[in-house]
């Protein structure tokens, strides 16, 4: 194999590209000697094909997995379309037609539960096996933070949906962030005096559990520190559809409908209350916002 086709190959679904992740960028950069570091990724999410009905809602989505990806070391991302088809493949199809003739892997870094192939019939031992065949080494490592604790995505997801933010936030090395359009709402907090930017689009991705948040709302070049509510806001009177809003703190006049926006999670203050009316909300609003303020000043 040519040194102009050699690559360093990094494989996993990197959903989160969480410290364990990165970990794996980093050893690929710590080894590629001037070549190139391929991210190998796939989607959609292996589960959403074996078992539908089982698919996990995703830390990112695939463009900032994308670009998550590049941040932390990979020179190109590839992008598997996991189908039935492919994942029928064999572990020996898969390492010829997929790691030598498409990527040219001169190495490839893989964490150490990694499984590929019909009926995940391929693993570590036969991936290094198939490597002293065909001419590239294996490298097998822990996912963990860098302290040595051992992290997944899988662990993450249920600490955000458990509205455990601060936690999943030490684990990604930032943030959990949700991606979608402002929608229009009920425009209640408008009225009230504190406009939200109702995020829609956000199927699939993982949402935190009902309560309020302190984070941060970005929508184009704009970043504001922001007090996020999720849930059906009970204190109100009729039904309501679960939403997620983020309020903008301090800013004035903003027009945000049909925008890309983002939402980052910062801190969980407190589960959702049903107050007795709109005087005990504001109030409660206002120490919400407070408290939103002086943690994303810090």
């Amino acid at each position: 194999m040519s040194a102009q086709k050699s690559h360093v190959v990094v494989i996993g679904v990197f959903d989160g590209v969480h410290k364990g992740h990165q970990g794996l960028l980093t050893k690929a950069t710590s080894i590629a000697d001037g070549r190139k570091i391929i991210a190998l990724t796939f989607d959609p999410h292996p589960t959403a094909i074996f078992a539908p009905d089982r698919a996990p809602t995703m830390l990112t989505t695939l463009p900032d997995r994308i670009e998550l990806l590049k941040i932390h070391g990979a020179d190109r991302v590839a992008v598997l379309k996991f189908t039935s088809d492919f994942a029928a493949m064999s572990p020996a199809d898969f390492v010829k037609n997929i790691l030598i003739d498409q990527l040219q892997a001169s190495t490839v870094i893989v964490g150490k539960n990694f499984t590929y192939g019909y009926k995940a019939a391929g693993n570590v031992d036969s991936l290094a096996e198939s490597g002293a065949l065909h001419g590239f080494t294996v490298l097998a490592e822990d996912l963990n933070t860098g302290e040595g604790e051992v992290i997944s995505s899988s662990r993450i997801r249920n600490l955000v949906t458990n509205g455990k933010v601060e936690d999943a936030r030490l684990l990604l090395g930032r943030p959990h962030r949700l991606d979608g359009i402002v929608i229009h709402g009920e425009k209640r907090g408008r009225a009230i005096g504190y406009p939200t930017a109702n995020l829609g689009n956000i199927q699939g991705q993982a949402i935190p559990a009902d309560g309020v948040y302190a984070g941060w709302l970005t929508v184009g070049i704009n970043h504001w520190p922001a007090a996020i509510s999720i849930g059906t806001n009970p204190t109100f009177a009729g039904e309501r559809g679960r939403s997620v809003e983020a309020y903008a703190l301090d800013q004035e006049g903003l027009e945000l409908y049909d925008k890309n926006a983002s939402i980052e999670f910062g801190w969980f203050l407190r589960p959702t209350l049903k107050f007795d009316g709109l005087e005990s909300l504001l109030k409660q609003m206002k120490i919400d916002c407070d408290q939103a303020r002086n943690l994303t000043e810090t």
